[in-house]
């Protein structure tokens, strides 16, 4: 394929350097987008005079069907193309001729690039979007089915005090739609159409760039055409807020991968969502999990990557701007990826209720309110600590809970003991003695679950 910018050139490119040049490879995945602005574009050069009525049908035309044959899988992408771009003209004005090679007045490669990139990832954007809510209302279900559940709640990865695994559920659900609000918030700012700024200095045709604008569902224009071009600042945000997804996908994982161990046994995941072993026929592995876990770090590096890429280069574009779309690309496809296999595995993921609830009985989670048991019957704080911490020390040497100790050892440390003291330090007390706002008590996790109803029927 002649390259569209031979004429300068007396040499025909090196192959080898032809094909590090060359990024149809990842790029053509745009092509939708590319056709969709490429269309648009030859709309308003009609409506401003510079191509006739006639060459604008016949562009359209031509787009359309390309873009037909292409879903269709009546045209292969032709791979010795140097990018989607230079495939759908070249492609164009094989069926068109002349008519076709007008289509890129009044545009550069650069700021069409930046354009197909933008309504790109506008289109993933509300893909991963969509799954972010699919996340958010299997946990919610999941929650709803397990509010009776109670748990040890952990810091320091040491029992500390009883919650309910509703209550732990609904902070993942926080997260996420924190998550998909960042996502939406990148979006909002992405919607600005850079389609005019040309190569960087605008162009002399009288072009109607809001009008393109409004016609590809972007927000605006922007403002400066330099800016226009060279600007990927929407590509850093968006994987940052990809990044801090993966980063909540990646601790939920870590739970869910220590919960299913033999030395918690919390939860049971589902035979569709995990492995065995090669020689272990005993081993049922959390692989999903701990690919998700694993593919954060890839994420990350996708920023990391795209952020050093830009940090040195001077206004306006760049061909080392091309390394944006495998880093970009990469980052949607992992997090699209993830956030898939996440739902349904969360989904069938069987919670073991007795385990955990033994769990918060042997974690001595409710010595604190024992001691302000005492403390409520007149005793001072640090005797009744005390007494407790006795107690609590008796209790792991005969492998028992302060909840099964008979009344008479109670009162050989105190007569303020008594039998309510049974009510008083039950795990189901303690739990509904929780009635601060976002707590862990049964009536605030209704209404954290009624709160994230809400956001989903939005």
């Amino acid at each position: 394929m002649d390259k569209m910018w031979a004429g300068r050139f007396s040499k025909a490119l090196d192959k080898e350097a032809d094909d590090f040049n060359s990024s149809i490879h990842f790029d053509c995945r745009m092509y939708k987008q590319d056709i969709t602005g490429s269309i648009v574009h030859a709309m308003m050069l009609a409506k401003q005079g510079i191509i006739s009525e006639n060459e604008k049908e016949e562009i359209i035309n031509g787009l359309s069907s390309i873009l037909e044959d292409i879903e269709n899988k009546n045209l292969d992408f032709d791979f010795d193309a140097e990018d989607i771009h230079m495939f759908v003209e070249s492609e164009l004005t094989k069926r068109i001729g002349d008519s076709g090679k007008k289509l890129h007045t009044a545009r550069s490669r650069n700021d069409q690039v930046a354009l197909d990139i933008r309504l790109y990832l506008a289109y993933e954007c509300e893909e991963i979007g969509k799954l972010l809510r699919k996340l958010i209302e299997v946990i919610r279900d999941k929650a709803e089915e397990n509010q009776d559940a109670i748990m040890p709640g952990y810091t320091h990865l040491q029992r500390a005090q009883p919650i309910t695994f509703a209550h732990h559920l609904l902070a993942y659900a926080m997260m996420f739609k924190r998550d998909f609000e960042r996502v939406g918030d990148a979006l909002d700012r992405m919607l600005c159409c850079p389609i005019g700024s040309c190569a960087l200095a605008g162009t002399t045709y009288n072009t109607d760039r809001e009008f393109e604008a409004e016609k590809l569902g972007f927000k605006g224009i922007s403002m400066n055409s330099i800016d226009g071009v060279s600007d990927r600042d929407f590509c850093i945000e968006l994987m940052s807020c990809f990044a801090t997804v993966m980063m909540h996908l990646s601790r939920f994982s870590e739970e869910i991968i220590l919960w299913s161990s033999w030395e918690f046994k919390f939860v049971e995941l589902d035979d569709s969502y995990t492995t065995g072993s090669s020689i272990m026929p005993q081993k049922k592995n959390p692989d999903m999990a701990e690919l998700v876990r694993g593919k954060t770090g890839r994420v990350y590096g996708d920023l990391m990557a795209l952020l050093t890429t830009l940090k040195g280069l001077p206004l306006a574009y760049n061909k080392d701007m091309q390394e944006d779309k495998e880093a970009i690309f990469d980052s949607v496809d992992t997090v699209k990826k993830c956030l898939s296999i996440f739902a349904p595995m969360v989904a069938t993921m069987r919670p073991i209720k007795e385990n955990m609830y033994s769990a918060a009985q042997k974690g001595f989670i409710n010595a604190t309110d024992l001691a302000d048991y005492l403390v409520k019957k007149g005793m001072p704080f640090r005797t009744a600590y005390k007494h407790v911490g006795t107690l609590v020390g008796y209790c792991i040497e005969q492998n028992t809970v302060l909840e099964n100790l008979p009344i008479e050892k109670y009162k050989e440390y105190s007569d303020l003991f008594d039998n309510d003291l049974y009510n008083e330090i039950s795990l189901e007390t303690c739990v509904a003695k929780r009635i601060s706002a976002g707590s862990t008590g049964y009536e605030s996790v209704k209404r954290q679950l009624e709160y994230i109803t809400e956001f989903l029927n939005k």
